[in-house]
């Protein structure tokens, strides 16, 4: 259960950083409802269980209306009002204090431009927050911190503006559209067609592309062009001479006999003459 838990809270915080530039350590807001909750529910310290929740470091802020707040609730509020007051203080703007779940909703606003998570055990303040795109919700539940999962608007607003992201705006394309007519005003101007219908000056020549380009694109067209590899001359190790193989013969200081060099075979002379001239003599 536990694992599961954490890997719906990775899921969910992976959501609002992909989609809504959420960076870590990631910034809690809290009001003083969650505060009394983590020290009722002995959730102490503080950022050590919300960076448990998120699984990252965190830095905790509360604003100057919820201390006012709590200050006002008395001796029943003073050991959440002691801790709220050693967090940071986020900037709210009222000259008059005003109560947290006002404060907090007009910090985060319409936009959450400082990208905080909100701690808040306020269902009706949460409930608020849930139609602001980017505001993930923090809310305890006995001994257990929960983020909540992204609401069904904040899922269909990061949907609409990426279909956005993939049309052209109307700007866009008025200026695209302008662009196009100035193109094929100058092709037209420049590449007149003939009176007879040829289409090119030169009937037996066909032109390599068909398309009119202007001044700048035909300027851009000449200009990048790939060079062609010319054929590179032989390995000159390959090309040189091999060297000739000296005679051995000469090498050991015999004589060679022959033309070329070469050593002649000796005749062996066979005793048969011999011995029919000595037949003849008798």
């Amino acid at each position: 259960m536990r694992f599961k838990k954490q890997k719906r809270h990775r899921k969910a915080v992976r959501f609002f950083s992909v989609c809504f530039g959420f960076r870590q350590p990631f910034k809690v807001l809290c009001d003083g409802t969650f505060i009394h909750h983590l020290l009722h529910n002995d959730l102490t310290p503080a950022d050590e269980a919300l960076s448990n929740c998120l699984s990252s470091s965190v830095k905790l802020f509360t604003t100057s209306c919820v201390l006012a707040e709590l200050k006002k609730l008395g001796a029943s509020q003073s050991a959440s009002f002691q801790a709220a007051c050693k967090l940071a203080i986020a900037r709210c703007d009222h000259e008059k204090r005003v109560g947290a779940e006002a404060c907090i909703a007009e910090v985060i606003g319409e936009h959450n431009s400082e990208h905080f998570f909100v701690a808040t055990q306020d269902a009706d303040l949460r409930k608020k927050l849930q139609k602001v795109p980017n505001a993930p919700l923090i809310f305890g539940l006995r001994n257990a911190l929960f983020l909540e999962q992204p609401s069904k608007f904040q899922r269909e607003f990061v949907k609409s503006s990426e279909e956005k992201r993939l049309h052209m705006t109307q700007k866009e394309s008025k200026a695209l559209e302008k662009r196009t007519t100035s193109v094929s005003a100058n092709a037209d101007t420049e590449d007149p067609s003939d009176e007879e219908g040829l289409g090119c000056h030169n009937p037996g020549l066909q032109p390599h592309n068909t398309r009119n380009y202007s001044g700048k694109e035909r300027d851009v067209r000449d200009r990048v062009r790939f060079k062609r590899k010319k054929a590179k001359g032989p390995n000159p190790l390959s090309v040189k001479k091999k060297k000739s193989r000296e005679n051995p013969n000469l090498a050991s200081g015999k004589e060679v006999n022959g033309v070329d060099g070469s050593a002649q075979r000796k005749r062996k002379r066979s005793g048969r003459g011999k011995s029919l001239a000595g037949t003849d003599d008798v």
